[in-house]
């Protein structure tokens, strides 16, 4: 089942990259104070530090590089709008399919508590994406469309096994311009236990704060801790 569990893992979602379809340019940038620009050196300001984790989470580095500028890596010409359900689950939808102008990001997790039984732990990531002025909003609201798009599918693995996806959206509970909770459920024919990803997107001004955990088939109120971290760094670094 470990095997099993890396290929959900894997299909979704990782952690770096909010998706949404590309802003219409003729977008009105919002005001002057939510649309300002921040300087590559305070975005990556605006990351998770270690004394800003929660209690028994540490950064993981390794797995994510923390001075990554100058997205996106991956470009696609298909807009959120537009790209599979399957690639919901992916990492990397966000700086596919609505590149930022820049995006910095880095590895969270926490060891499970004994053997894992009762506590899987907790393996993600934090993802800061900055739009240019009044891309943001559009981005949200695309990956809100999505979301609705894809609310029920079926994809397969790369053994061929069918894997029964659901996605559902509700509120983020943070204090931004915008916030949601992106719920995907995987379910194998065999297996009635499913695996379930969260991804937080936060909107504050021009900069979509992304804090996502990787599949697992326990619930855990772990995600909201890391993403009021996040939301409390990102705050100080640039004073908003």
């Amino acid at each position: 089942m470990r095997t099993r569990h890396r290929a959900v893992a894997g299909l979704v979602l990782a952690v770096l990259g909010v998706s949404a379809c590309a802003a219409d340019p003729r977008a009105r940038p919002e005001s002057t104070a939510a649309s300002r620009h921040v300087p590559s050196d305070r975005l990556r300001d605006g990351l998770l530090t270690q004394d800003r984790l929660p209690r028994g989470f540490r950064l993981n580095t390794e797995k994510v590089n923390s001075t990554t500028t100058g997205a996106p890596h991956t470009p696609s010409a298909v807009p959120i709008a537009a790209m599979p359900c399957s690639e919901l689950g992916v990492d990397s939808f966000m700086t596919a399919h609505a590149p930022p102008a820049e995006d910095v990001a880095v590895g969270v997790e926490r060891t499970p508590v004994g053997d894992g039984d009762d506590d899987s732990g907790w393996f993600g990531q934090e993802a800061l994406d900055r739009y240019r002025p009044g891309q943001a909003a559009a981005v949200m609201a695309a990956i809100r469309d999505a979301a609705r798009r894809c609310a029920s599918f079926t994809t397969t693995v790369v053994d061929g096994t069918p894997l029964r996806q659901t996605v559902s959206v509700t509120p983020a509970g943070a204090a931004a311009d915008d916030g949601l909770l992106l719920h995907i459920t995987s379910t194998f024919p065999d297996d009635p236990q499913p695996f379930t990803d969260e991804t937080a997107f936060v909107r504050m001004g021009d900069v979509i704060i992304l804090v996502q955990r990787i599949a697992d088939r326990k619930p855990s109120s772990d995600s909201e801790a890391v993403l009021a971290a996040a939301v409390t760094t990102y705050r100080s670094a640039t004073g908003r």
